[in-house]
C-alpha cells in the first residue's frame, strides 16, 4: 500500500489514520500518534500478552502500550504489512519484532489488528498475536 497521495497527513480514510499511527509508532512520536486516537478509544491487548488489558484515552494507551514497551524492548516495532478495509474496520497483518533488553532474546511474531475508525480517528482497536513467542522471549 503506497501512501504518497495529496493529503495523506491530514485524511479521514480509514486506511490512513491506521497508517498514520503505524507510522508515529515506529518514529516513536507518541505525540502523532495520539492524534490518530479519539478521546474515547478502546485499545485491547490480548490476554496472554505482557501488557494485556484494555486502555482508555490517548495518554492513557501511550504511557500504558507504547512507553512500557518502550522500557523493556529495544526496537519495539509493528511492521503493517496487509490492510483489509472495509468501511470503518481496517484489520492488519502484520509482524512485531524487538529484542528483550532484560534477556537479549528477540522475536519476530505474525499479528492481526483490528482497528474501528469513526471520523478520522481510531476508536477501537483488538490485537491478536501469539503471545507464548512474546512471553518466551521474556524468559
Amino acid at each position: 500500500m503506497t501512501y504518497e497521495h495529496t493529503g495523506f497527513a491530514t485524511s479521514t480514510a480509514p486506511g490512513d489514520v491506521v497508517r498514520r499511527q503505524y507510522l508515529a509508532s515506529a518514529a516513536g512520536d507518541l505525540e502523532a500518534l495520539r492524534a490518530t486516537l479519539a478521546p474515547d478509544v478502546e485499545w485491547k491487548e490480548m490476554a496472554g500478552f505482557p501488557l494485556a488489558g484494555t486502555y482508555r484515552t490517548p495518554d492513557g494507551v501511550t504511557s500504558n502500550v507504547m512507553e512500557k514497551l518502550s522500557q523493556d524492548w529495544d526496537g519495539w516495532t509493528a511492521h503493517d504489512d496487509t490492510y483489509v478495509i472495509d468501511g470503518e474496520n481496517v484489520v492488519v497483518l502484520a509482524r512485531y519484532a524487538a529484542t528483550n533488553k532484560a534477556t537479549g532474546k528477540s522475536i519476530n511474531v505474525r499479528v492481526a489488528h483490528h482497528f474501528v475508525v469513526r471520523g478520522g480517528l481510531i476508536v477501537r482497536f483488538e490485537q491478536f498475536a501469539d503471545t507464548a513467542k512474546v512471553r518466551d522471549a521474556m524468559t
